[in-house]
């Protein structure tokens, strides 16, 4: 008579198998997540970076404005 508690070769194979494929998904999973985080902060610095350039540069365009640039020099009697 065989054991009822006893488990088979192949019944200890697939358990073998499914806890390494619920391993794996495991640490894809929290791969991804890492991933994301990185890409969403990226994205966030070169939003912010952008906005610095627009300001700088209508900065720039109203000091051109304000300071009748001629040839890249302010005039300074303005």
């Amino acid at each position: 008579m065989s054991d009822p508690e006893h488990l088979s070769k192949a019944e200890i194979g697939k358990d073998a198998i499914q806890s390494t494929a619920e391993a794996a998904a495991v640490a894809v999973g929290e791969v991804a997540s890492i991933i994301t985080t990185a890409v969403k902060d990226v994205a966030t610095a070169v939003g912010g970076f952008a906005t610095e350039v627009f300001e700088i540069r209508e900065a720039a365009r109203r000091a051109g404005d304000d300071g009748k640039v001629e040839d890249g020099v302010a005039d300074a009697e303005a």
